[in-house]
């Protein structure tokens, strides 16, 4: 299984995917929290409890909801190039401090080493492709709405996805380009 991250200081997506279908998805909203180290911390434990539901998986101590552990990690790559209209520089430094307190819990939990994506990569390896002029959430939202019958989005009173239904949708895209990587190598190298 793989599990894909969105880190993000404001809402935080999640997913699992097992043998490329969505076996979780969720998100954890931090925008309440003011400062990276809070918002790391509320993060943690809802890593502690993904950990404890999917990593445990032998016959004598079986806790988990899946015989088959989460064996990789994604992360999406925070931006490292200013773009117009883009963000400014110190939102880009909190958003990379973030990045790393994340990467470091996940590492420290499931003891093993994430591997980051960049969104564009984790898109375009899903088979998504952005037309010009449209807003990339916007267009996998409805790639995930038109070809996941296990995604569902809830949705504001004016009809508009709710905030954290982007964040979900880019968790699973990270986490489905992470299970193609995966078998790419397998497929690649066999033992």
């Amino acid at each position: 299984m793989i599990l894909g991250v969105d880190v993000s200081t404001s809402i935080t997506g999640l997913a699992i995917v097992a043998d490329g279908s969505i076996v979780y998805y969720d998100s954890v909203d931090l925008r309440k929290y003011k400062n990276v180290f809070e918002k790391g911390c509320v993060l943690k434990e809802k890593i502690v409890d993904l950990y404890e539901a999917y990593q445990f998986s032998n016959e004598e101590f079986f806790l988990g909801n899946s015989k088959y552990p989460i064996e990789h990690i994604y992360i999406e790559q925070p931006f490292t190039f200013f773009n117009s209209g883009g963000s400014s520089a110190k939102t880009m430094a909190t958003l990379q401090k973030f990045n790393g307190i994340v990467s470091w819990f996940l590492y420290e939990i499931f003891e093993m080493q994430p591997n980051y994506v960049l969104a564009q990569s984790a898109r375009k390896t899903v088979g998504i492709k952005v037309p010009r002029g449209e807003k990339a959430k916007a267009v996998v939202l409805k790639y995930l709405l038109d070809t996941e019958p296990a995604f569902n989005v809830e949705y504001t009173k004016k009809g508009n996805p709710k905030p954290e239904s982007y964040d979900r949708a880019d968790a699973i895209i990270v986490a489905k380009a992470g299970y193609i990587i995966e078998q790419e190598r397998e497929n690649a190298d066999p033992e």
